[in-house]
């Protein structure tokens, strides 16, 4: 089996590119939803211990946890330090179903792979991108976010035109949802015949 990491800055169209992969039949494992989960699980003790009355009626409220981290860098590495682990034994299971499954592609969809190393763990990456101007434009439209907080998280993502430089495979998503079908059809073509690389 072959996994492929599937990355790409905010708004650059990633969930939807992960939709298009599940629909060819490729297993996806989406680390945003799993943060979802252990948000309403797992996590909440420790995270109510580390940043007090970011909680509420036992879930993570995340406006509130996002507001005391997203501009300091300490609070933000103690933070992984709780939800990485918990993240990694998921993503693990997950890759032991998919080997078990006997599928030959399997696609890890993981915003921050190439800030937290993650591109060692797999055997190609795929970086989704847009416009910068697309980008922007999708992230306001959903009414979530200020220019100011959009530019706290662009600052500690790794730039797009370095992904871009460091991917195996690129998606553009400005043009509609053919051409990027398209594009994963040739994908998991090519990877099919890749030797695996991951460590």
């Amino acid at each position: 089996m072959r996994i492929l990491g599937l990355t790409g800055s905010i708004g650059m169209g990633k969930s939807t590119t992960a939709k298009l992969f599940r629909e060819a039949g490729v297993p996806v494992y989406d680390a945003d939803a799993t943060v979802h989960r252990i948000y309403q699980g797992e996590a909440v003790p420790a995270i109510e211990a580390a940043f007090p009355g970011t909680t509420v009626d036992g879930k993570v409220d995340r406006a509130r946890l996002s507001a005391k981290v997203v501009h300091d860098p300490a609070a933000i590495r103690r933070l992984e330090q709780i939800v990485h682990p918990m993240l990694r034994a998921y993503h693990q299971e997950f890759l032991d179903e998919a080997e078990r499954s006997g599928v030959p592609v399997a696609v890890v969809d993981v915003p921050l792979l190439y800030e937290t190393g993650g591109e060692t763990r797999v055997d190609a990456v795929v970086v989704v991108t847009t416009s910068p101007e697309n980008q922007r434009e999708r992230i306001l439209a959903r009414g979530t976010m200020t220019d100011e907080t959009l530019d706290a998280i662009l600052a500690r993502q790794v730039p797009d035109a370095e992904k871009r430089d460091r991917a195996d495979f690129v998606v553009d998503t400005s043009h509609g949802l053919d051409p990027v079908r398209a594009r994963i059809g040739d994908i998991l073509r090519e990877v099919a015949k890749m030797p695996r690389r991951r460590a």
